[in-house]
């Protein structure tokens, strides 16, 4: 006999999407750039979570934008080749060998499992780099005191091919590869080239999911809630330190250069992009003009 009596699960799940209606809406026709990390992509059940987050974001009118790292598992393969990896300032030196495999795991392997998870709950995704259609335009990074390679930064974004995706219905994955002036192959910072692809696509909100809370103060405490003088001041004292840094310093850049907030969020929490979206109390940090 077939039971008619409510499901507990998804009678949770009803009132919250009941709850978050009003806050969809509220971002109906907006784009949200998500960078999604290495470390945060470690876990089967949090890829899929993601994968059915970003899906979901779609169906309810918004535009996602996915741009991935994979520091991790460049590391691993390097590893792997007999190839040394080498840091400066938290940028990994990238000679041409460094850099014919950081491209054959971001724009290959790791690109392609995040639009498998993401044909797998459902969405349609297309994965490309910043090399395809010229996207992403870059300078090589020069640093005062060693030569790090084929290391670069965003100088000029072309998002027509962002826009063709979107607008046929489905979510561009990105791998942080860009072209050179003169067509030379250059790795960049996954959070940065976010941020970058956030200003330019003008768009209302920018994710970092890593593997950390947020932004925590010296008790350990999360702030939910900082601006750039602030963010300043943690800096000074001490309290934001180490890879945390370049991070917030992406998300000051998205809100100096346009995007109504930026949010740090740990990737390992369920739907802690939904939370932060979709309800009152949020999650994690974000970054706002004051």
């Amino acid at each position: 006999m077939i039971s008619h009596a409510p499901n507990p699960d998804l009678l949770a799940k009803a009132e919250t999407l009941a709850e978050a209606l009003p806050y969809m809406q509220r971002y109906a026709g907006q784009t949200f750039v998500v960078k999604y990390g290495g470390h945060a992509m470690g876990d089967a059940e949090a890829a899929t979570d993601f994968a059915e987050d970003i899906v979901l974001l779609k169906a309810v009118g918004i535009n996602p934008i996915v741009v991935h790292g994979g520091g991790p598992q460049i590391g691993a393969m390097l590893k792997a080749q007999g190839i040394e990896s080498r840091f400066v300032d938290g940028l990994r030196v990238t000679d041409a060998a460094t850099m014919k495999t950081a491209e054959m795991v971001l724009s290959g392997a790791i690109n392609k499992e995040i639009v498998s998870w993401i044909t797998k709950a459902g969405g349609r995704a297309v994965g490309i780099s910043g090399k395809d259609g010229r996207l992403v335009t870059v300078s090589k990074v020069l640093h005062p005191t060693d030569d790090l390679g084929f290391v670069g930064e965003p100088d000029d974004i072309d998002i027509r091919v962002l826009d063709t995706i979107s607008k046929a219905g489905m979510i561009p994955v990105v791998a942080p590869i860009g072209v050179g002036p003169d067509g030379e192959t250059y790795n960049i910072n996954a959070d940065t080239m976010a941020g970058a692809l956030a200003i330019a696509t003008g768009a209302e909100r920018l994710f970092l999911l890593t593997d950390v809370a947020g932004v925590l103060d010296k008790a350990k405490n999360l702030l939910s809630d900082l601006t750039p003088s602030q963010i300043k001041m943690l800096r000074e004292d001490g309290t934001i330190t180490g890879g945390m840094i370049p991070k917030l310093e992406t998300c000051i850049d998205a809100v100096e250069g346009g995007v109504d907030a930026a949010v740090v969020l740990d990737g390992r929490v369920p739907h802690a992009m939904l939370i932060e979206i979709f309800t009152r109390q949020g999650a994690g940090t974000l970054v706002r003009q004051g």
